[in-house]
């Protein structure tokens, strides 16, 4: 069953970068978030 598999492994890979591009979204909104309590506090 190779289509099986080689659907599987998309699936995987599909998978794999959704989650990394959530982590990093979630990352970079919690640093501009920071950021800007910083600035804000500051001024």
């Amino acid at each position: 069953m190779p289509g099986e598999f080689s659907l599987n492994a998309v699936l995987a890979a599909v998978a794999a970068l959704l989650l990394v591009g959530v982590s990093g979204g979630m990352i970079y909104l919690s640093a501009v978030d920071w950021r800007d309590r910083r600035r804000r506090h500051r001024s």
